[in-house]
């Protein structure tokens, strides 16, 4: 609450007439069209939250990335769950590569605690801009039938439902995408991202694992990964529950009304069209982190 109130007195200071009830309204509806936004351009609503905490309610973006990860946190364990139920998501896969992701997360959220706010915000318009454009990539199917050697020492392989039969597939290079996986894990951690864009990139473009898998299974890991840079943020005090709660029920509710549109509208009309509003986000948060503003 102090934060809260330390806030209200910045903007106050400012001439901004807004009271705790105003923010936390703003900040509610903010975070729906984050939820809405980041479920139909297949990002998350993070990569809103932050820009809209940091450059509209001038919270300080350390508290702002403690927002979007307990805001991962909360949409990847609802959609998370229904992937593993139907059986796409590849368990083993995913407790694997958490290894990776965690301690990279763990790693970037410790760097993100003595980094300038200018190089996270510039690092995050960055990491954005890549992320939209990736999003847009036609995807291709680069599964396997074939396994390397430590895959099947690992027991990887799987097979995932398609109809009423179940496909087979092999997994390759395990140490390339083990080592993707910890930069994506660092980026989390660092930036307060799910990173899905890159650990879509380890599973499908380095693995070789079938878009479908790589994109559940990479939900089912956003959630630990973020749940272990959350841990570091609350030990330093950045995880603030007068700013986290209105964020995370903001999110969940606007990724739920975005997924019942995007079941009835075009996928890649809709992805465009909100590609194009985040990457011009993400090129306000390089300007502000560049001229100093954050």
């Amino acid at each position: 609450m102090q934060y809260y109130q330390t806030i209200w007195l910045s903007l106050a200071q400012n001439h901004t007439l807004m009271t705790v009830l105003t923010f936390t309204l703003i900040l509610l509806l903010g975070a729906y069209a984050a939820g809405f936004i980041g479920s139909l351009s297949g990002l998350g609503g993070g990569v809103v939250i932050i820009p809209l905490l940091t450059t509209v309610l001038h919270v300080d973006i350390h508290y702002a990335i403690g927002a979007a990860l307990v805001s991962v946190i909360a949409t990847s364990s609802g959609s998370a769950a229904a992937y593993v139920k139907e059986g796409i998501t590849n368990m083993r896969l995913g407790m694997f590569l958490e290894i990776a992701t965690t301690a990279g997360a763990i790693g970037g959220a410790l760097m993100s605690t003595i980094a300038p706010t200018s190089f996270i915000a510039v690092l995050f318009g960055c990491t954005l801009i890549f992320s939209s454009i990736n999003s847009l990539r036609k995807k291709q199917e680069h599964a396997v039938k074939t396994s390397s050697k430590l895959a099947i020492l690992l027991k990887l392989p799987s097979t995932y439902p398609e109809g009423k039969t179940r496909i087979a597939y092999g997994t390759k290079n395990v140490i390339g995408g083990f080592s993707m996986m910890g930069l994506a894990g660092m980026l989390s951690g660092l930036l307060g991202i799910g990173s899905g864009a890159f650990k879509v990139i380890a599973m499908d473009n380095i693995m070789k694992i079938p878009f479908k898998v790589s994109t559940t299974t990479s939900n089912f890991m956003m959630g630990v990964t973020a749940t272990a840079s959350a841990v570091i943020y609350l030990q330093k005090g950045y995880i603030e529950p007068v700013i986290c709660m209105p964020a995370v029920i903001g999110v969940l509710l606007g990724a739920m009304t975005g997924a019942r549109i995007l079941i009835k509208a075009n996928p890649r009309k809709l992805r465009l069209f909100f590609a194009v509003i985040i990457i011009m986000l993400a090129l306000n948060m390089v300007y502000n982190g560049v001229v100093g503003n954050i």
